[in-house]
This record gives C-alpha cells, sequence and structure tokens, in this order.
C-alpha cells in the first residue's frame, strides 16, 4: 500500500517511499538515499523514478540528482530495467507498486559491475552468450528459401525458451555466480540447449556443449534452483540445465572413444 503523507501531487495526499542504493559511478562508494513521490495509481517502479527525475529532492527536502536507471520497451520484453526490488531481482517496468510493501527498497543487480546508480554492465552475461555461439550461422545475405522444420512438440517448448530477454535475473539470484565464480550462470546454458535444438542451429551442436564442458561451464552449477523462481517469463531453466548434463554426458563419451 502507498504511504501517506503531505505532498501528494496528485490530489490523494499518498506518497509512495522510495530507498535507493546509489553509486555516482563505477569507482565510488555507494550510498543509500530516500525520496518520496507522489501516489497515482497503476504506477510501477519506472513512474516512480521518473517522479524523481522531474523533481530531483530527497526526502530531507535536499536538492540531488536524478536517479539514472535503464529501460527500453516498459513492457517487460527487452529486459534492460533489471535491479533488486525488495529483496528480489524482477523487472521495474511490471513491478506495481500497488504490489510493494513500502518503503520499497530498490538496489542494483549485485553480480553486474554497477555503472552508476541502477545501471549496471552486464557485459559478463553477453560474453557468455558469444562463447557459446547462441545465434543460428547462416552464411550469405541473399535468399535461402525457407528452413527446415520443426516438429510441433518441439517447437512448442523451443519458442519458451526463446523467450528469455537477457535481463540477469537469474544469475542474479543464482548462488554460484559471483566475483569469485567463473561460472556463466543458467540463461547462455539454456540458450544452447534452444540453438542446439534448431534444426540449423545443430551444425554447431558439438562446439557449444564443448564450450560448456570447460570451466565456468554446466558443471559450476549447483543446482540451487533459485533461477527458475525468479525468471521474469518463467521458463524451466532446471528443465534446460538437466537436459544439457545428458548431453554434456553423452559428448563426454564421445570424445572419450571418438
Amino acid at each position: 500500500m502507498a504511504g501517506s503523507g503531505s505532498n501528494g501531487g496528485s490530489g490523494s495526499g499518498k506518497t509512495i517511499n522510495l530507498i535507493i542504493k546509489r553509486q555516482k559511478n563505477a569507482n565510488s562508494q555507494p550510498y543509500q538515499e530516500e525520496f518520496q513521490v507522489p501516489y497515482r495509481p497503476n504506477m510501477n517502479i519506472i513512474s516512480a523514478l521518473i517522479e524523481i527525475q522531474r523533481n530531483p529532492v530527497n526526502a530531507k527536502g535536499e536538492p540531488s540528482t536524478p536517479v539514472i536507471w535503464e529501460s527500453v520497451c516498459l513492457e517487460e520484453v527487452c529486459g534492460a530495467c533489471s535491479m533488486v526490488i525488495n529483496g528480489k531481482p524482477r523487472q521495474a517496468c511490471s513491478s506495481l507498486i500497488d504490489q510493494l510493501e513500502q518503503p520499497i527498497r530498490i538496489e542494483p543487480l549485485s553480480t553486474f559491475p554497477v555503472v552508476r546508480d541502477l545501471a549496471v554492465d552486464r557485459q559478463r552475461m553477453f560474453d557468455s552468450l558469444k562463447k557459446v555461439k547462441a545465434w543460428i550461422p547462416i552464411d550469405g545475405t541473399h535468399d535461402l528459401g525457407p528452413g527446415p522444420r520443426m516438429p510441433e512438440n518441439t517447437r512448442r517448448w523451443a519458442y519458451e525458451l526463446s523467450k528469455c530477454m537477457t535481463c540477469g535475473c537469474c544469475l542474479e539470484a543464482c548462488p554460484n555466480v559471483n566475483d569469485h565464480s567463473p561460472f556463466m550462470g543458467p540463461a547462455p546454458l539454456s540458450q544452447v540447449r534452444l540453438f542446439n535444438t534448431h534444426p540449423t542451429g545443430a551444425m554447431h551442436k558439438e562446439e557449444r556443449l564443448e564450450a560448456i564442458m570447460g570451466e565456468g561451464g554446466i558443471t559450476t552449477c549447483g543446482n540451487s534452483q533459485n533461477c527458475v523462481e525468479v525468471c521474469p517469463k518463467g521458463i524451466e531453466l532446471t528443465t534446460s540445465l538437466a537436459a544439457l548434463n545428458r548431453q554434456v554426458t553423452i559428448q563426454s563419451f564421445k570424445n572419450f572413444f571418438g
């Protein structure tokens, strides 16, 4: 529920209390700053941050600076607005104020280096996607005609895996993804299963499996299953990890006897 206050710009008199973990740049020390913004029905976290941007004054009445964050689509598709809200990694655009306990505590994802305030550098995840060749390799730019068809039952669950928006929430929740571990995390691993299933992508199936058999690969997973609990798209990441474990075992035997 929204808290009450005397500066409700919407006429309702209600305000939203936000405690935000901020950081001026990548090398500075983090600090907390509290804000109160006018409440409106159906607000999300992005709306509240925009209010701070419009009037950057903290709860003490002191002039401050607008909070920096990333967002693009505002409809839970791009994955850019990932942040930790009340202790849970989630999307700011789909986090409704009315469904959050106040004061609302907002922090940047801790798995990735902070650029400024709530904006982080997710390059670690993108490098892992490059490592596992998370794309369908097609040479040339000319029309190759229709590609091979996938069986309908395979297409259905592959579509679910394709919903991944590289938001980083699963990496944030995974205890094995940290500064002391090279583990690439659930999202890149799940993409290995997706692209190995594609009729054209399967041409590089062994390369992808080899990539996750080494350091930071599938064997680093501790099976905590936190990833599937926080995925905004409800992707069955643990199912993908189990399937990849079987594929890697088979590939290991091929390598041994091959």
